[in-house]
């Protein structure tokens, strides 16, 4: 055996140390904030489920349901989601202009910031529109 073999032998692999490296970096921060944010997001398209299920099983299943929703903790989970929601969806559209293609106009590439200011404003007119039609303009 060589003296090579016998030396390869006795090696660990690397092992980056998990100590909160990305504290250290206010990108990394953010980027692990949006993450958690999607477990939000995730738990109340549960609550919304539950609500759907309840609503399929008659009416007084849906009232009983939407009664709940109307409790100090429904209503308290219902504040710190729509808080995370909208940073969550700030966030997404801060990072839009990075993740598409470069968008040029008159020969001119489109800054960050107009891009997500067409982005954020596209989706409050979306929004403008569906609450017009939900409150009965759409008759």
């Amino acid at each position: 055996m060589s003296a090579e073999t016998r030396t390869m032998g006795k090696r660990r692999p690397y092992r980056r140390a998990m100590d909160g490296w990305w504290t250290r970096n206010p990108f990394f921060v953010r980027y692990m904030i949006r993450e958690w944010t999607a477990v939000l997001v995730a738990a109340y398209a549960l609550v919304l489920l539950v609500g759907a299920v309840r609503l399929a099983q008659g009416e007084a299943a849906y009232s009983a349901w939407f009664e709940s929703m109307k409790s100090p903790f429904a209503l308290a989970f219902h504040w710190v989601t729509l808080a995370v929601f909208l940073y969550h969806t700030w966030s997404w559209f801060e990072i839009m202009p990075r993740t598409m293609p470069a968008i040029f106009v008159g020969g001119k590439r489109l800054a960050r910031g107009v891009i997500t200011a067409a982005g954020i404003a596209a989706a409050l007119a979306c929004c403008a529109i569906v609450l017009a039609l939900a409150l009965g303009g759409g008759r």
